[in-house]
């Protein structure tokens, strides 16, 4: 069944509660007479409430109802934050500088309101030492946590130990707040030169 309501010669039915073009209630009509009203001010005829009885139709230009639907349904999926996932991969013996380095990619996909999968990769007897890989992940959680809490506690999936670490601060809080620093650099710069 379609989601689009029924229109005009499309409504089957011997009788509607008819809805004026600026919301006024006309009251319980024939179908003959709601099409000939809505013909009369050239206007569309919408059945809004086809559950209620007798059914709801309304006169309104159909296109753009349309037209304007779309256009609120386009703005809010503009407006709308998609959270998304990005993954570290580490392993047990990680060197120093390289563990700062992912540390840094946490930090920055934290900072931009992203949720972050660490993974860590076992080879070999590494398996047999699991404990090696979950204070890693536990040292990684402490160093971030003004950033970030642990959503899902490590564990073990096969040869690999799994952390999710979520953001603070909401995706939307997290681009909204970029876009201020970009606004605020813009104005330091622009101000630099005459200065």
């Amino acid at each position: 069944m379609s989601a689009e309501p029924r229109i005009n010669d499309r409504i089957r039915v011997p009788e509607v509660r008819l809805v004026g073009p600026n919301g006024e209630q006309v009251g319980i009509v024939p179908i003959a007479k709601a099409l000939e009203l809505a013909r009369e001010s050239d206007l569309d005829l919408v059945e809004v409430a086809p559950t209620a009885r007798p059914p709801v139709a309304k006169l309104m230009d159909y296109g753009k109802f349309k037209y304007e639907s779309a256009m609120k349904a386009r703005e809010a999926r503009k407006n709308q934050a998609h959270t998304v996932i990005k993954e570290i991969k580490l392993r047990p013996k990680i060197d120093p500088h390289d563990y700062e380095t992912k540390k840094g990619h946490v930090v920055r996909f934290l900072k931009a309101g992203d949720k972050v999968k660490v993974t860590i990769m076992f080879r070999g007897r590494e398996q047999s030492r699991p404990e090696l890989g979950f204070r890693l992940l536990q040292r990684l959680a402490d160093d971030v946590e003004d950033l970030g809490f642990v959503e899902s506690r490590p564990k073990q999936d096969g040869r690999n130990m799994i952390m999710v670490i979520g953001p603070h601060k909401k995706k939307a809080e997290a681009k909204a707040e970029a876009k201020a620093e970009r606004a605020a650099a813009r104005t330091r710069e622009s101000s630099e030169p005459s200065a």
